[in-house]
């Protein structure tokens, strides 16, 4: 999450700012130019809000017909579930401002003064609670992302568990590292500094999630599709509906126009530059991956499309803040391009990550992130709302970014693949809380077997004054 600046976070470095009425009795009020960024992020927080059931309406037309229901089911307890976590303490292990630089603390527990204050640190332009509700869509669709690996094959009430302590164990942890003011990713090159009054913030650079959201679902949907081990037949392996693939990519790409332009804090230029980058790289991305199936089977495919376009999308995460639009095509060829090989991988090594979760998110971020280290530019951007970063390697001559994205990923993916395989093996042996269904119900498929409903109903044509099929 980047702010005003990406430097140092004042408000008096705010070009063309004013404090407005809502300074009253804020200790930190929010420097404002009319109430226009409160307007945009709120409207950035809704558009962002759809991409969670957009990912289950995504990776429902990529399953199977028998369990069609249950993937988007579990988009929307997450959503539920992680809310809750996010008032009662998520929100301020993320983004406290006065902890150390590993995880935040109680300052916010239960929203306590989550009001109408800004963060000084960390998001000078709108209310806190504002902002509070723009994170929390993130949270959300991150949680939903990891269960495309496990999808045919997994218990609904155990998820919701399961939620509930990745959100508090993973994802909060690694949004302090990235983007809350003393994470010690965003400070990487002043930790013993950390603690200073204005820490450098200085370090990784992560507009917009490619760490907390998709490298470290993509590690958890690893790790959890290892953990629960294959499915016994795999024979429905084609989607069943691509309708439903190019509703939710659709979806997603009109979300991700949120997502990484409301990841500027304010309704500024480089919000627009973030949001123009993201759907150049998902069309580079789109066509590249249908041109690479398309050399293999001959036709245009609809669903590769929609997964380059989301490879796109993902890759240019993290770098949206910080590119031109050339580099945007560049990110979003090579993200693309990198995905594809990649979810080849499972038929090689023998992992079953049924939506290639993984191989779009994990390995996405992952070159996301290194390219934003590559072309990162400290003038052309970044600027434009007065964010101060040292550059890239290729624009800037600073190779030093490189390896700190080298490492920021290295501890995100790490630590998420691991924290993940253990709780889930702790989860795993309470009992009532197994993840595999049974071998009835992954048969019978999870929408009937867990949910007692089904997407689709089959009306035999020899029942009499059958007229329609629905």
């Amino acid at each position: 999450m980047a702010t005003t600046t990406d430097a140092l976070s004042l408000p008096s470095l705010m070009p063309a700012a004013f404090s407005t009425s809502l300074a009253n009795n804020a200790t930190h009020p929010i420097i404002e130019s009319g109430f226009a960024s409160t307007g945009f992020m709120l409207t950035c927080s809704a558009l962002v809000m759809i991409m969670t059931p957009a990912v289950g309406i995504f990776y429902s037309g990529l399953s199977g017909s028998k369990n069609a229901l249950n993937i988007i089911m579990i988009s929307f307890l997450a959503y539920a579930v992680i809310t809750l976590q996010w008032v009662v303490f998520g929100f301020s292990f993320a983004f406290s401002e006065t902890s150390n630089p590993v995880i935040g603390n109680f300052d916010f527990i239960g929203f306590k003064d989550v009001l109408t204050q800004a963060l000084p640190l960390t998001a000078t332009a709108v209310p806190v609670v504002v902002f509070a509700l723009y994170q929390l869509q993130f949270a959300t669709v991150t949680g939903a992302i990891i269960f495309g690996s496990v999808v045919e094959r997994i218990r609904l009430v155990p998820s919701i568990i399961f939620l509930f302590f990745w959100t508090t164990l993973v994802y909060d942890p690694i949004a302090y590292w990235t983007w809350a003011a003393r994470g010690w990713i965003r400070n990487m090159s002043c930790l013993a500094n950390v603690n200073d009054e204005i820490p450098c913030q200085i370090g990784g650079l992560d507009f917009a999630g490619g760490g907390p959201v998709h490298m470290a679902s993509g590690a958890a949907a690893l790790a959890f599709c290892l953990f629960v081990g294959r499915r016994k037949a795999t024979t429905e392996t084609k989607p069943h509906n691509v309708t439903n693939v190019f509703l939710g990519t659709a979806l997603l790409w009109f979300g991700w126009f949120g997502f990484n332009g409301g990841s500027a804090g304010a309704a500024t230029a480089r919000a627009g530059m973030a949001a123009f980058v993201t759907t150049v790289a998902a069309s580079a991305g789109g066509l590249t991956w249908m041109i690479m199936d398309a050399g293999r089977t001959k036709k245009l495919s609809g669903v590769g499309f929609c997964s380059g376009a989301i490879a796109g999308l993902v890759g240019i995460t993290p770098a949206s803040g910080f590119v031109a639009p050339w580099a945007a095509i560049i990110i979003g060829v090579v993200s693309a391009a990198g995905c594809n090989l990649a979810i080849r991988l499972k038929e090689v090594i023998g992992y079953d990550d049924t939506l290639d979760a993984f191989g779009l998110h994990g390995v996405g971020g992952l070159l996301g992130s290194v390219l934003t280290g590559l072309f990162a530019s400290k003038d052309l951007v970044a600027s434009l709302d007065g964010g101060v970063i040292k550059g890239g390697a290729i624009i800037d001559g600073n190779w030093v970014l490189v390896a700190y994205q080298l490492a920021g990923s290295a501890a995100i993916l790490v630590y998420s693949f691991a924290v993940t395989y253990v709780l889930l093996l702790v989860l795993n042996i309470i009992p009532g809380l197994n993840f595999r269904v049974s071998a009835e119900t992954e048969e019978a498929g999870a929408d009937f077997g867990e949910m007692g409903e089904i997407a689709y109903e089959i009306v035999s044509n020899e029942l009499p004054n059958m007229k329609t099929v629905v």
